[in-house]
């Protein structure tokens, strides 16, 4: 499995369900090692394409479950983190943008995935972006107060590093250069080591509190934020060397739709980044290049994720410890005339998800039913033994875990701005709304036989338009008060 697919994993440390989970002394509930990374992309490359870009997660996924149809609720990284971190869809206007969790904390961190693990008894630590500040601080540079998540970690931190303040190292270059937004250059290539880049430090302190954490005398809750293929797409040169840009293939779909859609100008890599006035939209060459050093950062990353991986199973942890490494949102490459996330089309809205375990049945066979983000906080305090948060909008995912075949029934949602989508085994709908709450249009997409989306269908389907809103709307609309 060789594909950029892949992602979230869930160590279970011994065969059977999760019940039977071993344990030192047989009664120590399991910790939690929590892999977050940023606009990782599924399905970057051709499956089987050598070499792999993420060679490590690629191992993680064939032993143990691959989950191919995964959806975040939100596609920008502060509102999706909300909605991980909540397990439940968006419930205000303010739940949709990147202040989410900052905005509306107050309501819910003690119900939230660290405040309900820190409540029953776990440590729980945060290092490098798992909110959407890195470091947690959402004052001057995200180096000073207030919290963006209070209450709930016994220590949120990112590393000393020659970048300085988290605003730095988030939009790292090489040797702790920072962005002049507007003016930095989309990618870059450095002749250096690994260290050369801020993921290198992130996997080294990760490493070093794993080493203190062996000595934890309580169950602990770890989760490590990678920066990763978030743009600028910088890397060290030896990372552009070992991936091959041949298997990356243009994008299938490079024009604005038609008609009403979910099209947007790029504002992130346009206005915020320097291009020397290249423009991939017209430039093929350009297209490559970006596609390449995208792929080049993943590459990068996940080296540093094995890095962590390995030294979990040197330190004897991994036995007894549930990882999860998950990416928050997708990425367009070119997709419908679009660099970046911020729709609701399936590039931005799908991302890597897997569960490996001892305990997960027929390890390595993917299960190809549609899940969700909000899926993930349920699936973990049934794994750990714990008690669910009240009103939760997703399900755990246990019995995918037992069994790869078994579906749900349930489709995913999401939202941006105006817009609301459902996606079903075989249709997208995204529905857009009028300023007064009317439905001003609706793209679908039947993604049996149209997988690029190149092709609105609304108007010949009307019957699959009236049941996919009807189930749209069985999920209440984001309202514009606060919680």
């Amino acid at each position: 499995m060789k594909s950029l697919v892949l992602l979230l994993a869930v160590a279970l440390g011994a065969s059977g369900d999760a019940a039977s989970l071993d344990a030192p002394g047989g009664s120590r509930p399991p910790n939690i090692l929590f892999l977050a990374i940023d606009d990782l992309r599924t399905g970057l490359g051709a499956p089987d394409a050598a070499p792999s870009a993420t060679p490590a997660l690629d191992a993680l996924a064939a032993s143990g479950r691959l989950f191919t149809h995964h959806y975040t609720q939100v596609p920008t990284c502060g509102a999706s983190r909300c909605s991980l971190l909540r397990g439940r869809y968006p419930d205000t206007a303010a739940q949709l943008g990147n202040d989410a969790i900052k905005a509306t904390q107050t309501a819910w961190a003690e119900r939230s995935m660290p405040g309900w693990f820190r409540r029953h008894g776990y440590q729980t630590l945060a290092l490098g972006k798992i909110t959407h500040y890195p470091g947690g601080l959402t004052g001057k540079d995200w180096a000073e107060g207030p919290e963006e998540l209070s209450g709930v970690w016994d220590r949120c931190w990112i590393p000393k590093t020659p970048w300085g303040t988290p605003r730095q190292l988030m939009h790292g270059y090489a040797n702790g250069k920072g962005r002049d937004p507007g003016q930095s250059p989309a990618w870059e290539a450095f002749a250096g080591p690994d260290a050369a880049y801020p993921d290198a430090w992130i996997a080294d302190e990760a490493i070093a509190t794993l080493k203190q954490l062996r000595h934890a005398d309580s169950p602990w809750f770890f989760a490590v934020g990678f920066f990763k293929p978030h743009l600028p797409f910088a890397a060290p040169e030896h990372w552009f060397d070992a991936t091959d840009a041949n298997t990356l293939p243009r994008s299938v779909v490079t024009n604005k739709p038609a008609g009403v859609s979910s099209w947007h100008r790029s504002a992130e890599f346009r206005q915020g980044y320097g291009h020397d006035g290249k423009d991939p939209a017209v430039d093929a060459d350009y297209e490559r290049q970006l596609r390449h050093a995208y792929a080049s950062a993943a590459h990068y990353m996940d080296a540093q994720v094995g890095r962590l991986l390995g030294a979990l199973e040197e330190l004897g942890l991994a036995g007894n410890t549930i990882v999860v490494a998950w990416g928050d949102h997708g990425f367009l490459l070119g997709e419908h005339a679009i660099w970046g996330k911020h729709c609701l089309y399936e590039k931005a809205l799908q991302s890597p998800l897997i569960i490996r375990a001892p305990a997960v049945k027929q390890p390595g066979i993917p299960a190809d039913g549609i899940v969700e983000t909000v899926d993930i906080l349920p699936t973990l305090t049934e794994l750990c033994g714990l008690p669910t948060p009240e009103g939760l909008s997703g399900r755990s995912l246990l019995p995918q875990l037992t069994d790869p075949a078994v579906t749900r029934g349930k489709p995913a949602i999401g939202f941006w701005g105006g817009q609301r989508t459902v996606r079903t085994e075989r249709w997208r709908l995204i529905a857009h709304e009028s300023k007064e709450g009317g439905l001003r249009g609706v793209e679908l997409f039947d993604l049996r036989s149209d997988p690029d989306e190149a092709d609105n269908v609304a108007a010949e389907n009307p019957k699959v338009v009236e049941s996919l809103m009807a189930a749209l709307e069985e999920v209440p609309r984001p309202s514009a008060a606060k919680p």
